[in-house]
């Protein structure tokens, strides 16, 4: 299985958790990979970091005013940025960008593109 769809699985499962209040992991195929799986469980174990990622750099924007798909879109691609070093920045913004132009509205690509290349940005900065 590519990891694009791993990705897509992971935002799937955060977003149903998002929607309906379970937990994610009970959410993933039992045939889910490690890869989606440790995606899952890494947003979960710093989703308030990535929130607060996401609020800074969504300049007039809330979370709460962020649909459901895109924050979850925005969470795996900033889990990825911050701890997965064996996945190039670029890899995770692309894949990003790419899962919010399939799936989310005609603005939710820009969006989540300038939201992650400003964390980028910084976070590289700061290095």
């Amino acid at each position: 299985m590519r990891r694009t769809e791993q990705r897509r699985a992971a935002v799937f499962a955060l977003y149903q958790a998002d929607l309906t209040g379970r937990p994610a992991p009970e959410l993933l195929a039992p045939n889910a990979t490690a890869f989606t799986r440790e995606l899952v469980e890494g947003v979960l174990g710093e989703r308030d970091r990535l929130d607060e990622l996401v609020e800074r750099h969504a300049t007039g924007w809330s979370l709460d005013r962020i649909a459901p798909l895109e924050r979850s879109i925005l969470r795996v691609a900033l889990h990825e940025l911050r701890g997965r070093p064996d996945v190039p920045a670029e890899v995770s913004i692309d894949e990003a960008v790419e899962a919010a132009k399939e799936l989310c509205s005609a603005q939710a690509p820009g969006f989540v593109n300038g939201i992650l290349g400003a964390v980028h940005r910084g976070e590289v900065a700061s290095h």
